[in-house]
This record gives C-alpha cells, structure tokens and sequence, in this order.
C-alpha cells in the first residue's frame, strides 16, 4: 500500500462555437483543428521560440500559456523570488512574450489578475499577437439567476479590466451540477457578442455530452492533468476526441512539486507555502503518497538526465503528448523559468522513456473518477 503524506500535509478541501468577429452579427464557424486521431495540429514556428496550435479555426495560441492563478494572491512564497503583485507582476508578462508564451489564462475570480493583465496590455498598445483566456464562474445565487443580462454585466465587467474590447475565450465554471442552468450559461456566452470563443472549465463528460447535445459545445475543456492526476482519461479524452474538444490541462507541475527540488526530500521536511502546494498535496496523498512519489521523481530524474533537461521539463512534455492537449498551463510566480517554458514545448519523450514512466505510475492508486468530481464532492479520485 502506497504511504500517506502524514500529518505535515493538511489535505485541501474544481456544434462547435462559432468565433464571432468585431462584436457583429457575422459568424466564422470553428472548423476541425484536429490532426490523427485524438492529436492536435501544430502550427508553423519560429525557431527557438514555443510551437503554436490551433484551438479551431482562428484562435492559435502557444502550446505553453501563462496560468495567472499566481496573481490571485496568497502566492507569494518566497519573498525575494515574489513577483506576483503589483508592478513586479505587470512587468514580468514581457519575458513571457519575448520568449513565445504569447496566451495568458486567467478567471473573474482570480483577484486582481485581470487588472494585472489589462495594466500589461495597455502599457503594450494593445492585445494584436496575444491571446486573453479568462472565467465566467458561477456559484451559489448566480447558478439561479442565468439571463443575458446578467452575463452581459459580468463579461462587461471583465473586458473593462483587460483593456480589451472583445474577449479572445471565455471558460464557464459551474460549480453546482444539481443547479441545471449550466447549458443556459453556455447559451448566453455563445449570445455574447463580444465573446469570441466559449469553453469550459473542470466540467466532467456528462456535462460535456449534455453541451453537445444541446449545439452549445465548447471548444476546450480546462482540466487538472498530470503525472499525478490522470482522470481525463478515464472516459473525457475518448469523448472529447470524438466531439473535437480540446484540453487544456492545468497542475502540470503539481504547484511545483514535480521537479528536482523534492527530490529525496522527507515529506516532513517541505514547505506548503503556497496556495498551489497545498492543494497539489491532497492531489498527492490521493496518488500514491510521498514514498511512490519520490519513486516517480526518480524515474523522471533519469529520463532528464538522459536528455541534459530537468524533471519539470520531461513531466510537462508527458502532458503536451498526451491526445486531444492543445496547449499546457504554467503557473509562474516569475519569470526565472521562461527558458525551462520553451524547452518543455520542443522535448520529445520516446517509447522507453513513456515505458519507465508508466511503470512507476502503474504502482500508485488508480483514479476512477472524472475531471473535479473529487474537489466537488460528487466523486471519487
């Protein structure tokens, strides 16, 4: 039986879319990106910078996206390597920019960070070359009160503090499946227009099937993905191969666990800091626990040393392989890891390396269940 984390750990307790253009009534519909079965297409890049990929047709983004949860606050950590406030956090979205990392992920929810964003975009001229993720996230009393109205304030709300006039996506959050007025959610967005792409955010296969079913698909699903986590495929990925839906996997890097920092680290010798650490921790615990994880890092190690890269690297090169990943989130406090970024999008792993992975991921707990039902309550791991 695989260890627990023990008492050091605190277990925490989440028709294709048409783009529409300029806020008219004119439609371009999104047509299939999709390459082989189950991969995605990759656009022409520049050398040394990250590869591209479409979304669907007229929304290409860099395979490795800023994830702005970071900026929320209560991700501080270290002080003297702290940049996720303030002036620090605006300038930082240039080196990001520089190096290829042109799309950024945020969410209503997450604080100042679309403010961040906007403050970046305006002191840039503009948002030409980027791309703007953000959330429409419902809980409690909003779950009842879904009119065009109200998503027209709260998507008003969030183009005002991005700068921008039209939002590139918008990812619906649903926190309560019992509250049905999920699909009236993506029906609104898809109305908005200044909406040009709808998504979602951890809903699960059912969710997805009833969106389908009622031509209100999204376009991606933004979902926890990782060694660590790997319960989109137990059913999501076939599902979303079929319907064109591609994934955007967040907890790559499990908050920053899965590198060589922890490796041959004692559980209670680590610093949960952060937000992310904390959250990932209970992911862990769910796993395997810290001895299968020291086992994984481990194996990781060897396939980096392999290939002169770090553990980082070969984990978010595991994720962008995987069917149906159009791109990968990277939650960054800095920017000291931008280079690490780009060379994360390039690395290939081969047979023997997937092989020495999966054996070490086949002596942890197996997950049975679907992307976020755990975090809701609804399911299990």
């Amino acid at each position: 039986q695989a260890s627990s984390l023990g008492s050091s750990v605190q277990a925490s307790a989440v028709k294709r879319r048409p783009l529409l253009f300029g806020g008219t009534a004119g439609l371009m519909g999104c047509a299939s990106s999709s390459g082989s079965s189950g991969q995605v297409s990759l656009a022409a890049v520049e050398k040394n910078s990250v590869p591209r990929a479409e979304v669907c047709k007229g929304l290409e983004i860099s395979r490795v996206v800023k994830g702005c949860w970071q900026l929320s606050g209560g991700h501080h950590g270290d002080r003297a390597s702290d940049r996720t406030i303030g002036k620090f956090a605006v300038d930082d979205f240039q080196s990001f920019v520089d190096a290829g990392i042109t799309t950024f992920d945020t969410a209503d929810i997450y604080g100042p960070s679309e403010e961040l964003i906007g403050k970046y975009l305006d002191s840039r001229g503009g948002s030409e070359g980027l791309q703007v993720f953000t959330k429409f996230c419902c809980f409690g009393a909003d779950m009842n009160a879904i009119t065009d109205k109200m998503v027209e304030k709260r998507i008003k709300a969030s183009r005002m503090k991005l700068k921008v006039e039209n939002l590139d996506l918008v990812q619906l959050y649903w926190h309560d499946y019992t509250k049905k007025n999920y699909v009236d959610a993506m029906r609104s967005l898809y109305d908005n227009g200044t909406v040009k792409a709808v998504a979602c955010t951890n809903m699960d296969t059912k969710r997805l099937s009833e969106m389908v079913d009622a031509s209100v698909p999204p376009v991606l699903n933004q979902v926890q993905f990782s060694l660590l986590d790997r319960r989109p495929e137990n059913g999501m990925t076939d599902f979303c191969s079929k319907h064109d839906i591609k994934l955007l996997p967040y907890g790559v890097l499990a908050g920053g666990l899965i590198s060589e920092n922890y490796l041959g680290v004692p559980a209670s010798e680590v610093k949960f800091d952060t937000y992310s650490k904390q959250k990932y921790a209970s992911v862990l615990n769910q796993r395997g626990g810290w001895n299968w994880f020291q086992d994984l890092l481990g194996v990781l190690n060897e396939v980096a040393t392999s290939k002169n890269t770090t553990i980082a690297n070969v984990a978010s090169a595991w994720v962008l392989n995987r069917p149906q990943v159009v791109g990968i989130l990277i939650g960054a406090r800095n920017a000291s890891h931008v280079a690490d970024n780009q060379e994360a999008s390039r690395l290939q792993l081969n047979q023997s390396d997937l092989d020495n992975i999966a054996g070490v991921l086949d002596k942890g707990f197996l997950a049975t269940g679907d992307c976020y039902d755990w975090e809701r309550g609804t399911g299990p791991f």
